[in-house]
């Protein structure tokens, strides 16, 4: 008993940091979930996660995969270099003490081989790591929780309110899937936020240049017609062309047109 106080008790009553957005998953339930949920096709990818907090999802993770992780907060990484002594001794677990948004792009963004992300993201930087998973052509699919509003924008489908720019460039790279919700009391400290979990499984990994461009520009003002947001930064007359040509309503919206209809007009207007 004296051991293991030792070698968790410290990390056990860790204080979270408001300025990493610490929120760490106590309910194991969800853990299992997040887990569980890992296709078997994702078999030979390097799991990797980033922000391990007290390591509720590593644990799971590790009787699994090896993994390798990413943590921000020093303090926190030397009490997991305690708790994962021999893991980290045996290479089954790697852990690296760094931003993941400051890292520089070599063959790939978190790890050099294909990989998959799993992870309980901060909620503060959940959007910019999504974005780059999914622009890295090493990242062949990843399973994240997020805060809700989040997870429903990347995994929205057209013709729902959430459907966006991100929902648009989600379906270019590969196919998302909303799991399920998580309530803000499987967490300590307790956000004022609910959380969920989605997957997207990659199937592309190029995008257009310019064409995230021009959905910024599309869902720029959302109550606002799709024709006349972009016809504040692109030519009307092929836009006029490329809505007459493709059969488009003019009074419709951003958020009711399908995905490959967004890389047609591209295509017609692009100059």
């Amino acid at each position: 008993m004296l051991e293991y106080s030792q070698k968790f008790g410290d990390i056990l009553h860790y204080q979270a940091k408001k300025k990493f957005g610490q929120n760490f998953l106590k309910d194991k339930s969800f853990v299992y979930k997040i887990v569980q949920s890992i296709p078997n096709i994702y078999s030979d990818e390097k799991i990797i996660e980033i922000g391990v907090g007290l390591g509720d999802l590593s644990d799971e993770l590790l009787k699994l995969y090896p993994i390798k992780a990413y943590e921000i907060d020093s303090d926190l990484c030397s009490l997991l270099r305690k708790k994962y002594g021999s893991m980290l001794d045996s290479k089954r677990f790697e852990l690296i003490n760094q931003d993941v948004l400051e890292l520089k792009n070599s063959q790939g963004w978190l790890h050099n081989t294909p990989y998959i992300l799993v992870s309980n993201l901060p909620y503060y930087v959940a959007t910019h790591i999504i974005l780059k998973a999914l622009k890295d052509p090493l990242c062949k699919g990843f399973i994240v929780m997020t805060q809700k509003e989040v997870a429903q924008k990347f995994s929205a489908t057209c013709g729902e309110s959430a459907f966006c720019a991100l929902s648009v460039l989600t379906q270019t790279l590969g196919i998302a899937q909303y799991l399920f919700d998580v309530p803000n009391t499987a967490f300590d400290p307790i956000p004022k936020v609910t959380s969920a979990v989605f997957m997207v499984k990659k199937n592309q990994n190029m995008l257009k240049e310019n064409f995230e461009n021009m959905l910024k520009i599309a869902f720029s003002a959302p109550r606002k017609k799709l024709f006349k947001n972009l016809a504040a930064r692109h030519d009307k007359e092929k836009l006029h062309k490329a809505f007459e040509q493709l059969e488009i309503d003019k009074d419709i919206r951003a958020h009711q047109l399908e995905t490959h209809l967004y890389h047609q007009i591209f295509e017609l207007i692009k100059e």
